[in-house]
């Protein structure tokens, strides 16, 4: 069975950094996309920043392009979110998901065709 484990959450005010990982557990797939969404309270999930395993493809949200870094160590099934310059609006629930097989990259684009997803770390970002 396939686990996502969020860390790294926390408190922070505007302009700080947190960086948060995801350690996934259980896969035995070589082609695989792993990323990370968000939820703030009263409104959907949306994509944050996702990669694939094997070409590096990359998605950024434009809201957090040129603050927030994904990284992936293979090796390690770990997923990272580097996020510099929080803003409020950053605020929310952050949770790790993640697809494998046929088109795996592709249906990360669908928070509801995913295959796992973690538990969430809150990220509060003050003013």
């Amino acid at each position: 069975e396939v686990q996502l484990v969020e860390s790294g959450g926390g408190l922070v005010q505007a302009g700080g950094s947190l960086r948060l990982s995801c350690a996934a557990s259980g896969f035995v797939f070589e082609d695989y996309a792993i990323g990370w969404f968000r939820q703030a309270p009263g409104k959907e999930r949306e994509r944050v920043s996702y990669m694939s395993s094997t070409d590096g493809g990359t998605y950024y949200a434009d809201s957090v392009k040129g603050r927030f870094t994904i990284s992936l160590d293979n090796a390690k099934k770990m997923v990272y979110l580097q996020m510099n310059s929080l803003k409020p609006e950053d605020t929310a629930v952050y949770y790790c998901g993640g697809s494998w097989g046929r088109d795996a990259y592709g249906r990360m684009q669908y928070p509801g065709a995913l295959d796992a997803w973690g538990q969430g770390t809150l990220v509060t970002v003050s003013s």
